[in-house]
C-alpha cells in the first residue's frame, strides 16, 4: 500500500476513475491537498513498514530484535506526532495498538536480556535503566547457572574449596565476562566468539524468531508441493522435497 502510494506520488500523472453508473470515464489530477495528505501518510507508515520487514526476516532477525525495533518504532511515531498535520489520529491509533500488544513484553527481562546479548544493541536500545538492570540481573543469574551445570567447569578440589570457593569464583567470572562483553565497541555477531558463556546464553535466548512469517512461508511452500495429484506422497519424500526447495540456493 505505502509502496504503491509512493509510486503514485513520484509519477504524478492523471488517474482514470471509472464510474460504474453509465460507464462514464472521468480523468483528473490529484489536488495539492490530496498530494500533501498522501505524502504525510507515506511518511507516517514508513517506519511501521520497515519494522515489519525487519521482524519478518528469517536470516538476520532474532528474538532479541523485538524490543529494540518496537522501542525505535514508538520513538519515531512520537516524533512524527509532533510534526504531523493530518495523520495525528492514525499515529495515535498505531501507538495505542503497539502499547496494547507489546506493552507487557517491554517489561519482560528475558526479552530484554535477549536484546542485550546481541552485539548490535547491548544496553543502548532503551533509555529505561530499570529494564536494562533487570536484563543484566537475568543474564548474571543464568550465566552462573550455566557454569554450575557445565562439566567443563568441574575441577578437583578439597571439600572446603568445593563449598566456599567455587560459587564466589563463578559469580566473579560471570560478572567479568559480562562487563567485558558490554565494554567492547564491536557490534558484529563475531564478538560472541570471544565470550563463550555469553555466546551460549545468547544462542539460547535468540534461537526463536520474533515473527511467524518464516513458518508461514514454510507452510506455503509445502502447499505448493502437496497438490491434489500428489496427495499420496509419503511424508518423508515431502519433507525431503521441501528441504531441497527451501535450500536450493545451496545447490550449485
Amino acid at each position: 500500500m505505502v509502496k504503491n502510494v509512493s509510486r503514485l506520488l513520484i509519477l504524478n500523472q492523471k488517474i482514470l476513475i471509472i464510474v460504474m453508473v453509465g460507464f462514464v470515464v472521468v480523468s483528473y489530477r490529484l489536488s495539492p491537498a490530496e498530494v500533501a495528505f498522501l505524502r504525510e501518510y507515506c511518511t507516517t507508515m514508513k517506519p511501521l513498514v520497515k519494522a515489519s520487514n525487519i521482524l519478518q526476516s528469517e536470516s538476520t532477525s532474532f528474538m532479541g530484535w523485538l524490543l529494540p525495533v518496537i522501542q525505535q518504532l514508538l520513538s519515531k511515531l512520537s516524533r512524527l506526532e509532533k510534526s504531523s498535520k493530518t495523520c495525528v489520529p492514525l499515529i495515535r491509533v498505531l501507538q495505542n495498538g503497539l502499547q496494547k500488544r507489546f506493552g507487557p513484553m517491554m517489561e519482560d527481562p528475558e526479552l530484554a536480556a535477549a536484546a542485550v546479548l546481541l552485539p548490535k544493541f547491548k544496553s543502548s536500545w532503551t533509555d529505561r535503566a530499570d529494564v536494562i538492570e533487570a536484563a543484566l540481573t537475568y543474564i548474571k543469574q543464568h550465566l552462573e547457572t550455566m557454569e554450575h551445570e557445565s562439566e567443563d567447569q568441574q575441577r578437583e578440589s578439597s571439600d572446603e574449596d568445593e563449598f566456599f570457593s567455587r560459587p564466589i569464583s563463578r559469580r566473579l567470572q560471570s560478572a567479568v565476562e559480562l562487563d567485558g562483553y558490554l565494554a567492547c565497541a564491536t557490534d558484529t555477531m563475531e564478538l560472541l566468539h570471544s565470550f563463550s558463556a555469553i555466546k551460549n546464553l545468547s544462542f539460547k535466548l535468540n534461537t526463536a524468531l520474533p515473527a511467524s512469517a518464516a513458518c508461514e512461508r514454510l507452510f506455503s511452500c509445502a502447499g505448493l508441493l502437496f497438490t491434489a495429484k500428489r496427495s499420496q506422497i509419503a511424508s518423508v519424500n515431502l519433507e525431503n522435497q521441501l528441504l531441497l526447495k527451501l535450500n536450493k540456493r545451496f545447490r550449485k
